[in-house]
């Protein structure tokens, strides 16, 4: 059960963010409309928001999922993968500080929180272009020694892990159907998402609710049909900058 959540509105800098998706240039004031109406959608599931004010300084900052990794009893502090990104983490380890007994990645580690799935008691790590092999075995070190059971998974042709690969509970789990280490998840019940529906790969669920991107219908009804009660939100200017729904929020 998640009870708060922190996120950070999109400064005017944003359309000078990171993005591999060749999608156009966002419109800032939509992703500010979008932003809000994403925030409302996690008030509505019960959580109570850490709104942090923009920094243009960087571009990509609202994306607030990549500088931590978060359990209900501590925090692991990342160390994003992209130079152009550093720093960020450090204002969201001051925010979490007086909340959660924190640990933090170290140098030569490299870890973005995008590539880090929580499932029940397992965690996965995604080795990506963002999450090197020292960021993942610093990560595991922690998890493990907390109790955790950990998996190291290869990342291909995606961002992030979790671009591909969502779980929703209850042994439910979304995953593309390009994503290239589908046999680790032998004992789930894959819903397999198609090339013209990938974005929704990335949808999130929060306590009684199942929160997907705007316009993927298919995506939509299979979730439906599994009893999730589901809230559809727009995300274009996000989708533009490589982000999804996960990426705006750290919630614990």
């Amino acid at each position: 059960m998640f009870t708060k959540a922190i996120v950070r509105k999109p400064a005017r800098t944003y359309a000078n963010g990171i993005t591999t998706s060749n999608l156009g240039k966002p419109d800032f004031k939509l992703a500010l409309k979008q932003h809000d109406a994403y925030c409302e959608a996690l008030i509505k599931c019960g959580l109570k928001l850490i709104v942090l004010d923009p920094d243009p300084e960087y571009p990509d900052s609202c994306f607030v999922e990549d500088t931590a990794v978060l359990t209900k009893d501590f925090g692991i502090i990342a160390r994003p993968g992209d130079k152009r990104r550093l720093g960020e983490e450090l204002e969201i380890k001051k925010v979490l500080e007086p909340l959660l007994k924190l640990y933090s990645i170290e140098d030569p580690g490299s870890l973005d929180g995008g590539d880090i799935m929580q499932a029940e008691n397992n965690f996965y790590i995604g080795l990506s272009t963002r999450t090197n092999l020292s960021g993942s075995k610093q990560l595991a070190d922690i998890l493990t020694n907390n109790n955790y059971e950990v998996y190291s998974i290869p990342v291909c042709n995606l961002l992030h892990f979790k671009t591909g690969v969502n779980y929703l509970g209850d042994n439910n789990l979304l995953i593309h159907k390009e994503f290239c280490s589908k046999d680790d998840f032998k004992s789930y019940n894959k819903l397999v998402i198609d090339d013209d529906e990938e974005y929704a790969a990335n949808s999130l669920r929060i306590n009684d609710f199942v929160i997907t991107p705007k316009g993927f219908p298919k995506t939509k009804e299979s979730i439906e049909k599994l009893g999730y009660k589901i809230i559809e939100l727009e995300l274009s200017e996000f989708q533009k900058m490589d982000g999804g729904l996960s990426c705006l929020s750290l919630r614990f």
